[in-house]
């Protein structure tokens, strides 16, 4: 079998210290290499403190989270900044690009992360992204131009900047109208056929959740069901 992308085992997340909640119960996961999931689960579940765990923004109580291989607990705060910026691409429902910069620019934020200064290629790069996003056009406007819709192309193009192999969306659709949203999924499908990119949807829309190809219902911080179609 080959190397799943992610693996969780027993990931445990608790909050507080005179008074300890926890949110997370021994979570144990699986993402295959070119996976499309679904992260389901009513407000409260622990949807996005295990989104957080997983993009390695925070770090569990116990337990392991390895991406491709790597044990990220064995990683200090640097090298999993480093890590982060080179494996994981990130989808937000408020697309947070950078406002006084263009679409171009903001497509190439993330490789300046990772290089720690602009090269040109950069933005032969950033144009190529943006040209399969059906926004070449668009490269040298400031993305406050542009409409909502626009604006989440130009996030999933950024997402993928460094060609990361796993993309975490969180609620990438759920600002937009229906006709936006169906677009905007189906470029992220296209991604994942076209590339190989393995995505993890959070997301609170039952007709989404139903178009990928395996749905995770959590719980009060468990797993109810694991279900792949």
């Amino acid at each position: 079998m080959a190397e799943p992308i992610l693996a969780l085992q027993q990931v445990v997340k608790d909050f507080g210290t005179r008074v300890v909640t926890r949110v997370l119960h021994g979570i144990d996961m699986r993402l295959e290499p070119g996976e499309f999931a679904a992260l389901i689960g009513p407000s409260g579940s622990g949807k996005s403190t295990l989104l957080n765990l997983i993009g390695l923004l925070d770090r569990p109580t116990s337990g392991r989270i390895s991406i491709q291989g790597q044990d990220t607990g064995k990683l200090d705060d640097d090298a999993l900044t480093d890590f982060r910026g080179s494996v994981l691409g990130f989808i937000f429902q408020f697309h947070h690009l950078l406002p006084e910069l263009t679409s171009a620019e903001n497509v190439i934020v993330p490789r300046m992360a990772v290089t720690g200064r602009f090269r040109e290629p950069m933005l032969e790069g950033a144009r190529e992204l943006l040209r399969e996003v059906g926004l070449e056009d668009a490269m040298n406007r400031r993305v406050t131009d542009l409409s909502g819709g626009q604006q989440q192309r130009v996030a999933v193009a950024r997402a993928l900047s460094n060609n990361p192999p796993l993309v975490l969306a969180d609620e990438p659709t759920g600002n937009l109208d229906t006709q936006t949203a169906n677009d905007v999924f189906a470029l992220l499908r296209r991604f994942n056929e076209e590339r190989g990119t393995t995505f993890l949807v959070v997301t609170h829309d039952p007709r989404l959740a139903n178009r990928c190809d395996r749905i995770i219902d959590l719980v009060d911080g468990r797993i109810n069901s694991d279900t792949r179609k």
